[in-house]
């Protein structure tokens, strides 16, 4: 039973560290994004419509 109650408690630490750094990750990159500067946010709203992307081609090949 003891082999049993550590294996419990190792398992409740991993779970809690990789909660730890899942959240720490997010609010990384959400203070990131809150403390980003004017300009930058403006380049980053007209980054996808800056160029013009060709259109895409469906080409159906017969064996």
């Amino acid at each position: 039973m003891f082999r049993r109650l550590v294996l419990e408690n190792s398992a409740a630490i991993f779970t809690f560290v990789a909660f730890v750094t899942a959240s720490s990750i997010y609010v990384a990159c959400t203070w990131r994004a809150l403390r980003m500067k004017r300009s930058q946010v403006e380049r980053f709203e007209n980054l996808p419509f800056e160029t013009a992307t060709p259109p895409a081609r469906h080409e159906i090949t017969s064996a």
